[in-house]
């Protein structure tokens, strides 16, 4: 018996300016009906992914797409049927949405979603879409940790959610101390914060996860438990075994050039484009970025941006 083809649907997450998405209730008469999904639907013959998402948010919420940016994509086995799922990010949009199938919508932040059940396929991406679109990487060395320190201050109070401390120049010893200051500055507003290094050093530090590079990611057997684990990508390889440990989130670089990797070859915004098309865990475009850069990278299908200067620059 061979396993018939998926079924290819085009998913839209509306977000709001304060982080709400949007999630449906489906009607009664169609399959697992009472269950809540993000709106979308089949992606008819001839139709492209874009073409099939604006014409199911207009069927189904009465809502013109304006600003949508690939996503995500992600297979799902339910026991009818296999479902390859092309998320995009709705950020603007002409018309209140409304059930026009008469089904209920309920505006959710995704990490505190009270209403259920979900549909098995979409839960992962209530943890995805909690993920921040700035992920901002410690810069010690080359500013020193008094002016470090005040930057980070600074940086947090503006909303900086996601941390990664990477100063390979430390000892363990220091790089503990380090990452001890910067935890307790950042978990006062919520932010989390990520240990470039051993898993086993990032839980010793209590820190909320762990940031691998790309040899530690392609020597790791699985997922460590208990913490958000990021990893470091350059190509197609490392990009397939981080989704295949179903990692958190990946970086991926370089998309421009850069001063921390003068030799290293870019990308470009293209090149980013083709090598996460249809990849199925987010992405942080990284690599001589600046926050302004941030709407690029939604364009070529990023979740958001690593900033090592950017980060800082702009904070201090």
């Amino acid at each position: 018996m061979t396993d018939k083809p998926a079924v290819h649907a085009a998913v839209a997450v509306l977000v709001r300016d304060d982080g709400q998405v949007l999630l449906a209730q489906r009607p009664e008469g169609k399959p697992w009906a009472g269950w809540w999904e993000f709106p979308g639907g089949k992606i008819e013959q001839g139709e492209s992914v874009l073409q099939a998402l604006k014409r199911e948010i207009e069927e189904e919420l009465g809502t013109g797409i304006v600003e949508a940016y690939p996503w995500i994509t992600r297979r799902f086995a339910y026991p009818e049927r296999t479902v390859q799922l092309h998320f995009y990010q709705v950020r603007r949009w002409i018309g209140e949405p409304h059930g026009r199938e008469g089904q209920a919508l309920s505006w959710q932040f995704p990490s505190s979603v009270n209403v259920g059940p979900l549909l098995p396929a979409n839960e992962p991406l209530l943890r995805m879409l909690s993920l921040p679109a700035i992920y901002a990487i410690t810069q010690l060395e080359e500013l020193g940790e008094p002016v470090f320190l005040a930057r980070l201050q600074r940086a947090l109070q503006a909303g900086l959610k996601l941390i990664q401390v990477r100063e390979k120049h430390l000892n363990e010893e220091a790089l503990q101390a380090f990452s001890a200051k910067v935890i307790a500055l950042a978990r006062p507003y919520g932010a989390q914060v990520l240990l470039n290094g051993s898993p086993e050093l990032a839980s010793m530090v209590n820190a909320d996860g762990v940031h691998l590079s790309s040899q530690a990611l392609m020597a790791l057997r699985q997922k460590p438990e208990g913490l958000i684990v990021g990893a470091s990508c350059h190509d197609a390889h490392e990009l397939a075994r981080a989704a295949e440990l179903e990692l958190n989130f990946v970086v991926f670089s370089p998309v421009l050039p850069t001063l921390s990797h003068p030799d290293a070859k870019p990308l470009g915004w293209h090149g980013l484009g083709e090598a996460i098309a249809g990849y199925a865990l987010p992405v942080y475009a990284l690599g001589g970025l600046q926050r302004q850069h941030l709407q690029e990278a939604w364009r070529q299908g990023a979740h958001g941006i690593a900033l090592l200067r950017g980060a800082w620059n702009e904070a201090g």
